[in-house]
């Protein structure tokens, strides 16, 4: 093993170039040349590469986004796109392939090596925290503070002025942001994808709160749960409260990643340079209970994610 890659694909994630100037020093310290593939897949194909050194990834570590920037590739998903992209990485000499990335990032990942053999680690980097066989994926904790700050914030004007706030944030179908955001910003209500929506308990638990002399409330939308236009028109309706609406968008991808995907980023790109050096490929890192996990790549994108439904009902009561 001499030399490696790495690229980003898919959604950006914070602690992305955090994660890519780990793997840039360790590889280095471990003797390795590193390749940085610009724009994912589409950079893979094209040919679109550069030697990475220790001050390619200089004042890096607190940046948001990918400096390697990336891209969706739909060529990538044919086996003709895929041969280029072997074609290339052969080309360069390249003994092995980082891919930081989500589900969709790690599948391309995946087809490189079942298909033409190509050693790869997958490295789990996405806001959704939604890859089954990790607990948590880099950027996730980022994510969710940010939300985290736009709760802390609305919930003040929402006092101020006796208001109810819908507040939407990503998760199409997963709903862990909306679930750990609402849980550390006390929401009074928490919807996700993973669980019917109720409006008239909604409803009933807003008048109930009313009648306790709390006139305004939090409630925090996954964007897969429900329209939040649908949703306040409904509970207007039922209970007859004034509701705003914000929904925060792209501003959680982007922003000077924490301290925890900082820390994540470096343990999860020296463990993908270890792999690499050891020969292993069709791995994908994750971390379980603490600790730093690897396993088959094939194996871990076929487990099916389960919800923290324990954690859900936790928050419902410390609600009330």
């Amino acid at each position: 093993m001499k030399k490696i890659a790495v690229l980003t694909s898919g959604g950006d994630a914070p602690g992305m170039n955090a994660c890519i100037r780990a793997v840039v020093r360790y590889a280095i310290y471990n003797e390795l040349t590193v390749y940085g593939v610009e724009r994912g897949y589409n950079g893979l194909i094209n040919n679109n590469m550069k030697i990475l050194d220790r001050r390619s990834v200089g004042d890096m570590i607190h940046r948001g986004g990918t400096f390697l920037k990336t891209a969706r590739c739909a060529e990538f998903n044919t086996l003709e796109g895929q041969r280029e992209a072997a074609r290339v990485i052969r080309e360069r000499d390249i003994d092995g392939l980082v891919v930081i990335g989500g589900d969709g990032s790690m599948r391309g990942a995946r087809d490189l090596t079942v298909n033409f053999g190509i050693p790869t680690v997958g490295i789990p980097g996405t806001i959704d925290n939604d890859l089954a066989y990790t607990d948590y994926t880099l950027g996730f904790d980022t994510a969710v503070n940010t939300a985290l700050s736009a709760i802390n914030n609305l919930r003040d004007t929402m006092t101020s002025h006796d208001r109810v706030c819908i507040i939407e944030v990503m998760g199409r179908h997963c709903g862990d942001i909306a679930l750990y955001a609402g849980l550390a910003g006390g929401a009074e209500e928490i919807l996700v994808p993973e669980m019917p929506l109720d409006i008239d308990a909604i409803a009933d638990k807003l008048k109930q709160g009313a009648s306790r002399g709390k006139m305004s409330s939090m409630i925090v939308l996954a964007e897969g749960a429900g329209k939040a236009g649908d949703v306040a028109k409904l509970i207007e309706e039922k209970t007859g409260a004034s509701i705003r609406i914000t929904t925060l968008g792209h501003i959680q991808r982007g922003g000077m990643p924490t301290m925890a995907d900082r820390v994540l980023a470096a343990k999860f790109a020296v463990r993908a340079v270890e792999l690499l050096k050891e020969g292993k490929g069709n791995r994908v890192i994750g971390i379980r209970d603490n600790k730093v996990i690897d396993m088959d790549i094939v194996e871990g994108l076929s487990m099916k994610r389960e919800f923290d439904e324990y954690l859900y009902n936790v928050a419902a009561v410390l609600s009330l």
